[in-house]
């Protein structure tokens, strides 16, 4: 017998070999119908794969991430099978779960193209093979018969992988006619995997490289439930009108020139305004909570990221280094603030009584993402970070981290992000080959920040292999309003900076200390956060945000000299406005200037202009009466004033 222990603590004897599934049907046959996976001490497992130990279990149902990416993960191989019976020379690539669906990169083979209107075709055949209830069979296997499988199919990719497998190591999954290389897990059989559309058809080169061959990407989504399926496909077209590219272009708020280059966001008039009302607010705050305001240039001499660890981590994915005129010298476009941030902390003698040392910058820096990863302001190869880096005593850490996570949820708030969830992201538990340090400064920072979060009663989930290569760190997944997850703000704690710059404070007993450093943003990228921003709000700012905060529209030219009086006024109030002086039916002007989200539009009239008066329409809400010109100046201010004072 092997003693089973279930999530809420409590303990059941089974027979050695029974599975998940089993145990499921035990407790429940409505269960057993309703979980996908198993979390067999901390690892997920297929429901069929057998326990011949004592072991602690989750059974993971549809709204545990565990088990969405088994069902997503068993699709992709459904589609797989489907497009071999479809295209017989075809050859796979990689076909994961991912956080919305699935993916499989294929090459068809030799003059075969698959586009988006073959879809249709590839999900009948794939809801084809769902119905015969196939099982999705585990196989272990040896390295050496691994290969000559795969050979013999003649699929190049995948004995490219199985080459760099370890022995002992490697598994295949098997359903219907189709067998594929695979760690798993999967659903038992393909019966629940009814609900499926196949979404669109991109280009993505093999393994990420540019100089590999480019492969077929098939995107995909299924549900457990038609209705589940159809209730996405609404949120999917909301989001393709919430789109910030489609939205950027119509507002005229950024773009993009090839002769500039891929990736390199070009922020227009009213987007630069945007972009400069956030920076604003947030310094206003900063300033408040004692941070310091600096500047970096934009590129630092090569070395310095070597000493930071950026150079040996990064360097591959950071633009190649500059030469200069001096012989070996190098410089590098910046891929991140902290290594300068840590050279101003050394720039001057610190004291234990100076610290914490709270450093702000709005600071560009340079990664190169590869050309198919690039998509609008969300992944770009220069965007500025609101980045900010506290050096502090380890006694003061706790309370630092805490009133980082006050400012987040302050600004979140601010901005009606109202669903967000805390990823307390750590180190792989097996890989540790990719993280710099010692074991004891990294478990010394993972629990600071599990405290600290705890402490805040954050809504949090743990995220093993998430941490950045020097330190953990808490990020804010933030949920906008047609569901999805976006990665903003985020907090590390980082020991190793530190050591590696040899910083110090002198102590209360007048020997050197090493101060903790504290890496944080709150809008993260100010390019994404801007894309989320528009995405979440399809381009209704708030007031205060807002480019423009209103419009004036004098319904005749016989009124345009008050009109521009008008403009005056709120333009030397700090309310920055537009004058239509176009010869067009005030009718159409309200249209076409409501299309532009303007906040307020100010139709100017006989009447208003005889009483030194506007009438008032506001965005999205209709006439609002009239007010004396001077009125609605401290109307406006009061109005933006009432939405960014929120307690913190």
């Amino acid at each position: 017998m092997i003693q089973i222990t279930f999530p809420d603590g409590s303990k059941r004897d089974y027979e050695n070999g029974i599975n998940g599934l089993q145990i499921a049907e035990q407790i429940s046959p409505k269960l057993a119908k309703e979980v996908y996976s198993a979390t067999v001490n901390g690892e997920t497992w297929d429901l069929t794969r057998a326990i011949n130990a004592d072991a602690t279990l989750k059974l993971n149902k549809w709204d545990d991430q565990e088990g969405k990416h088994a069902f997503w993960h068993s699709s992709a191989h459904l589609l797989a099978e489907a497009l071999e019976t479809l295209y017989p020379c075809i050859k796979f690539g990689i076909g994961p779960a991912i956080e919305n669906g699935f993916y499989y990169d294929v090459d068809p083979g030799e003059g075969n193209i698959i586009t988006d209107s073959d879809l249709p075709v590839v999900e009948k055949r794939m809801k084809e093979l769902a119905s015969k209830n196939m099982n999705y069979n585990r196989q272990d296997i040896c390295k050496e018969d691994a290969l000559k499988f795969f050979t013999q199919k003649g699929d190049e990719y995948k004995t490219e992988l199985i080459g760099e497998l370890t022995d002992g190591t490697i598994t295949l999954y098997q359903q219907g006619g189709f067998t594929d290389l695979c760690r798993g897990p999967h659903l038992p059989s393909t019966e629940p995997l009814k609900a499926v559309k196949l979404l669109s058809v991109a280009g993505a080169y093999w393994r990420g490289n540019e100089k590999r061959k480019m492969l077929t990407r098939i995107y995909g989504i299924s549900f457990p439930k038609q209705k589940m399926l159809d209730e996405y496909l609404v949120l999917l077209e909301e989001a393709k009108k919430r789109d910030h590219r489609k939205i950027g272009k119509e507002l005229e708020l950024f773009t993009f020139s090839p002769k500039v280059g891929m990736g390199l966001p070009l922020w227009m008039p009213k987007g630069s305004d945007i972009r400069q009302n956030l920076i604003t607010f947030l310094t206003s705050v900063l300033k408040k909570r004692g941070y310091r305001i600096v500047t970096t240039p934009h590129i630092g001499n090569v070395n310095l990221y070597k000493t930071s660890g950026h150079f040996e981590k990064y360097g591959a994915d950071s633009f190649q280094p500059i030469s200069t005129p001096q012989e070996g010298e190098q410089f590098m476009l910046k891929p991140m603030n902290c290594p300068h941030h840590c050279e101003i902390y050394n720039a001057v003698p610190h004291s234990y009584k100076d610290l914490p040392l709270r450093m702000a910058e709005f600071g560009t820096v340079y990664r190169y993402e590869q050309s198919g990863e690039l998509h609008g302001l969300t992944r770009v190869r220069s965007f500025t970070q609101d980045d900010a880096h506290i050096f502090c005593r380890h006694d003061q850490l706790r309370e630092e981290f805490k009133s980082i996570i006050d400012l987040i949820l302050y600004v979140l708030r601010i901005l009606n992000f109202k669903e967000y969830t805390a990823q307390i992201s750590l180190r792989d538990k097996k890989d540790r080959q990719k993280y710099i340090g010692s074991e004891e400064n990294w478990e010394r920072a993972e629990r600071d920040i599990i405290e600290a979060a705890a402490e805040k009663d954050l809504n949090t989930v743990v995220a093993y292999g998430e941490a950045a290569f020097y330190g953990p760190k808490l990020d804010f997944m933030i949920k906008d309003a047609i569901g999805r997850k976006w990665q903003l703000g985020t907090i590390q704690v980082d020991y190793n900076l530190p050591e590696r710059f040899d910083l110090e404070y002198n102590g209360s007993d007048n020997q050197k200390h090493r101060p903790v450093m504290i890496h944080r943003t709150i809008f993260g990228s100010m390019e994404r956060f801007v894309a989320v921003l528009i995405e979440n709000s399809a381009g209704k700012f708030p007031l205060w945000l807002a480019p423009e905060k209103a419009v004036i529209l004098p319904i005749s030219e016989k009124y345009n000299d008050y009109a521009e009086k008008v403009l005056e006024i709120l333009n030397n109030s700090d309310i920055c406005a537009l004058l239509d002086e176009r010869s067009e039916k005030i009718g159409k002007k309200i249209r076409d200037n409501e299309l532009k989200k303007i906040p307020y539009l100010l139709v100017i009239g006989e009447k208003e202009a005889e009483t030194g008066m506007v009438s008032i329409r506001k965005q999205g809400e209709g006439d609002k009466g009239t007010m004396k010109i001077e009125e609605f100046v401290k109307f406006i201010h009061e109005e933006m004033n009432k939405e960014i004072a929120v307690k913190a």
